[in-house]
């Protein structure tokens, strides 16, 4: 039998998709080389609805080069290279982000 995999909630206090998913790119990018942490299932939620969830990558298997680093449910091939392309389709509810979004300082 296989151990649980724990889940670590992490709450912040952004209040939009694209400053949220930006959040989740630049973790993946400062802390990607962490064994222990898979941020291909990296997941976002509403706070008020947890149980609604938007994939952030796709992490679909390449032979050969690892992992696919791009946007969940993405066009086009898969691609192990790392993308600005991130967020989710609009004809899933929210709108694709393209471009690198920056995350504002308080």
């Amino acid at each position: 039998m296989t151990a649980p995999r724990w889940i670590i909630h992490l709450p912040t206090t952004l209040t939009s998709l694209d400053e949220v998913t930006a959040l989740a790119v630049a973790l993946r990018d400062s802390l990607g080389h962490l064994a222990v942490v898979d941020f291909g299932e990296t997941t976002l939620s509403e706070e008020d609805a947890q149980f609604l969830r938007t994939r952030v990558f796709c992490d679909a298997r390449i032979d050969g080069a690892g992992r696919c680093r791009r946007r969940g449910a993405h066009d086009g091939p898969c691609a192990a290279v790392s993308s600005t392309e991130v967020g989710v389709p609009a004809d899933r509810g929210h709108p694709d982000v393209t471009e690198s979004v920056s995350i504002r300082e308080r």
